[in-house]
């Protein structure tokens, strides 16, 4: 199924919209991650880790 020119506009469009309402709060995260004391990468990483084993599990289950 192909998408027209109209189509590709209007998405286009649509994906700008959206980086223009998303950019301030995008702006004001990052400041606030590079203010932030305590960087808590664990927390992050040890969610990743524990799928990335799952994702391996299950290919060495088939």
């Amino acid at each position: 199924m192909e998408m027209g020119i109209f189509g590709q506009l209007m998405w286009g469009a649509v994906a700008i919209l959206a980086l223009f309402l998303f950019m301030p709060g995008i702006k004001a995260a990052m400041q606030k991650s590079r203010e932030a004391e305590n960087k808590d990468w664990a927390g992050a990483l040890i969610p990743i880790a524990l799928v990335a084993a799952f994702v391996a599990f299950l290919i060495m289950a088939v």
